[in-house]
């Protein structure tokens, strides 16, 4: 709200009196703390070496000897949910985040865009004095608006922070990731051969943007929202940090969970009485069905150890070492923040909250998986090509997961994982430490809370009220509390009573301390959520959800779904929606523009993000490049989309035409001209893909061809993936293929340009008509011009 001027205003300045109390920037209370939100991602309740896990965590656990842990602190079981609820203290459904943003389904509890009246909270600090920086995951605007044609109302720099440096999407190659700098793209400063990561990047940006201010106004306090990728899949991490994990997990997941245990007692983060619960708790393929007999999922199977193989073992072994030195990796960036604080004197008055988005992730199915990006196109992963793979396991040439086995062990003492509102989905670490203030050392907090509190309480913690507008819009109530209280007082009741739960089909509902939640699969497509059998816990002593009242208590049961349907009502939580990824992720969304039969691109833009550019999948499609070619010698990148782990190309090599079709990271399929290139002016070079049938359905298969001007000069049989290249990253590019390239064939370094010519447009048809029509339809084109 803006100061009336007091001053006084005369013809003659002279005569007039200055008031600058309207004008001047808003400042912060003196002796005001920063504020560093660390968000991990996908790190389970037992991951890190504080919460009784296995992996070395040792400057997150300087946070925790300085603060305190909460032990029943929870999210709601995925990322974008999660994370909208973390900076807005509303509800995920009130947030229109029911699912992620590329899972968006155009209904007011999933629209993949947060309400202004749902304010969030660097829009309200940033007002108050504070500067406002995010580095790291964003994936809090629809995929409509992750380009460079939308609006930036969903951007960061839309929501209130003054400096960004991350990526908009669900994911990205920690490799090669898809960078935006405040509010444009740009490429990573080196390459992976030259010691790039990710996690190291935006650190040094961290760094970068608090000194940036603090050079000019040492005393105005920050609010950091640090939210590096790991560890979500893709695990990428430096080979040397893989090493310091080897061998430490070929006892096997089940061993680890039950070492995990032991030692989280000991530590007081569970109750002595605390059991675990079986490998497969809700069901397994060939045992449950669903309605009309539909399967089980098997991406939600966990195989006992006794069970694999010598090679099985040593793969999944593997995987978890992986991951271990991924968030090793995190945790040591993490500690040149906290040095940088503590060496500059600031570290003291800094409220430092670190929490995760949910519980570890399932997605890698029984056997892990090499390339994540099969789960999105609902292909299985092959455990022979997950093992020929192994060495490369956390390296650019994977985009590696872990198996479920894994995710069970990092949820301990929990049930399931990632996706499931039982608490391996949604009861997470949440570490708080403010040393100058709350002067706690190690310890530990038993009170009930969920991520829509931690706004309320930075606020408290700051003594900053929630302002009734942002922005002109009327600001909607908080469903958070806060949890200061807890910190002064840990034999405080729970100051939350009830939290409601939805996600991808599962649902429960906590209510001083009792929980009741459905064994309904996500992602399974079984739908009839009226016939859900639902589970009772008594949460308070039954942390592992292992004994089952309902039988005991049905009139308790029906008491916890009716105030579950209450909550959903008064959240806006329905429709529900446990379709497959491949059907949510195929589903229409909004386009900048309408869909047309061609499309247009130009070399020297920024990469076109996939759900905004030209559709491909299980249709005939033509590529056409306009080139000028001078003299033999040209070669490079005419047009690539996608990458090495699903994408397809079309360049030249060897003074020849080649496309090249990487199906999900499978297999290359190529097709290379049998005549060398022409020469000359607006030369048009093009593949065509004429589909001929489906195998198995949604998956086209065709002839793929290639032609100079009319003249065909190669061809041969291809198919075509169903889905997404990727889940969120790579997009599509013309003159080079940046980020990691779709195939290792290609002439030269990275990013492959385009040399020895001019390529003044590529056109991508999807019309369906014969490629010859085409052709004379953009000659006579050319000749009008």
């Amino acid at each position: 709200m803006g100061k009336p001027f007091k001053g006084t205003i005369n013809v003659d300045i002279r005569d007039s009196v200055p008031d600058w109390s309207p004008f001047e920037p808003p400042r912060a209370p003196d002796g005001a703390p920063n504020v560093v939100y660390i968000v991990l991602d996908d790190v389970g309740f037992s991951a890190m070496s504080c919460y009784g896990g296995p992996i070395e965590t040792p400057n997150i656990d300087r946070v925790a000897a300085s603060g305190v842990r909460f032990t029943q602190w929870h999210t709601t079981a995925l990322c974008s949910p999660t994370r909208s609820c973390l900076l807005t203290g509303r509800n995920h459904t009130r947030n229109s985040m029911a699912c992620i943003t590329e899972a968006a389904a155009g209904f007011p509890n999933g629209s993949g865009t947060i309400p202004p009246e749902n304010g969030m909270i660097s829009e309200i600090l940033g007002e108050r004095g504070w500067n406002t920086y995010i580095v790291g995951k964003w994936h809090l605007c629809p995929t409509v608006e992750m380009n460079l044609a939308s609006t930036r109302r969903n951007w960061p720099t839309g929501r209130g922070f003054e400096r960004f440096y991350g990526f908009l999407g669900a994911e990205t190659n920690q490799w090669h990731p898809e960078l935006v700098y405040d509010n444009h793209p740009v490429d990573p400063p080196r390459s992976p051969e030259e010691g790039y990561h990710f996690t190291d990047d935006v650190t040094d940006k961290a760094l970068e943007f608090i000194k940036d201010a603090k050079v000019i106004a040492p005393d105005k306090p920050f609010f950091l929202y640090y939210a590096p990728g790991a560890a979500h899949a893709p695990h990428h991490v430096p080979r040397e940090w893989i090493e310091r994990y080897a061998g430490k997990f070929d006892m096997g997941y089940e061993a680890v969970r039950e070492q995990t245990l032991a030692r989280q007692k000991q530590m007081g983060l569970v109750p002595e009485e605390t059991e675990l619960p079986p490998l497969n708790p809700i069901g397994a393929p060939g045992e449950r069905t669903g309605p009309g007999g539909l399967p089980f999922p098997g991406v939600d199977y966990t195989k006992p150890w006794d069970t694999l193989s010598a090679d099985e073992r040593r793969l999944f072994a593997r995987m978890a070492e992986v991951y271990a030195g991924f968030l090793s990796h995190a945790d040591f960036h993490i500690g040149r923040l906290l040095d940088y604080l503590e060496e500059s004197g600031q570290l003291g008055n800094t409220l430092v909250i670190l929490v995760s988005d949910n519980g570890a992730s399932g997605e890698g199915g029984p056997d892990g998986s090499v390339n994540e990006n099969l789960l999105f196109n609902g292909i299985p992963d092959d455990l022979q090509r997950n093992l020929a793979m192994i060495d490369e396991l956390g390296g650019p040439k994977t985009y590696n997961h872990y198996c479920t086995g894994w995710a069970m062990a990092f949820n301990t003492p929990f049930k399931m994982w990632k996706r499931y509102e039982f608490n391996g989905g949604t009861s997470d670490p949440c570490i708080i430490a403010w040393p100058s203030v709350l002067g706690h050392g190690g310890e530990v907090r038993r009170q009930y809370h969920h991520a829509i509190d931690i706004v309320p309480t930075i606020l408290d913690c700051l003594g900053v009220e929630a302002p009734e507008e942002i922005k002109g819009y009327v600001q909607s109530r908080f469903d958070g509390v806060s949890m200061r209280y807890s910190l002064d007082d840990p034999s405080a009741p729970s100051a939350r009573k009830t939290q409601f739960y939805s996600m991808l089909g599962s649902r429960a509902i906590w209510h001083e301390g009792w929980k009741a939640v459905t064994t309904h699969p996500t992602i399974s497509g079984w739908s009839h959520f009226n016939d859900d059998t639902w589970e009772l816990y008594h949460t308070d002593v039954d942390r592992s959800e292992l004994h089952d009242l309902a039988a005991e208590q049905p009139e308790k049961v029906r008491e916890m779904v009716n105030l579950w349907f209450a909550e959903a009502g008064a959240n806006g939580a329905f429709p529900l929606d446990d379709r497959t990824p491949l059907e949510v992720l195929n589903t229409s969304r909004p386009q900048l523009a309408s869909p047309r039969n061609r499309y247009v691109y130009y070399p020297d833009t920024a990469d076109v993000p996939e759900q905004q550019s030209v559709n491909i999948h299980n249709r005939s499609y033509s590529i056409g490049a306009l080139v000028d070619i001078p003299a033999p010698g040209a070669q490079g990148v005419l047009f690539a989309h996608g990458a090495r782990f699903g994408g397809h190309a079309f360049y030249v090599k060897d003074n020849r035409l080649h496309y090249v079709y990487n199906f999900v990271g499978m297999f290359e399929q190529k097709v290379v001209a049998t005549e060398d290139l022409p020469t000359g002016e607006n030369l048009i070079l093009s593949a065509s893909f004429d589909k001929d049938g489906e195998d198995p359905p949604g998956v086209s298969t065709g002839m793929l061809s290639l032609y100079h001007g009319d003249r065909k000069v190669g061809e041969g049989r291809i198919k075509n993936q169903p889905g997404y290249f990727e889940l969120a990253g790579e997009g599509l590019c013309v003159g080079r293929d940046s980020g990691a390239a779709v195939t290792d064939d290609y002439p030269g370094t990275s990013p492959h340009r385009f040399t020895g010519g001019v390529i003044k447009r590529v056109v991508v048809d999807v019309s369906g008509e014969p490629y010859l029509d085409l052709e004379r339809e953009a000659a006579a084109m050319l000749a009008r011009e």
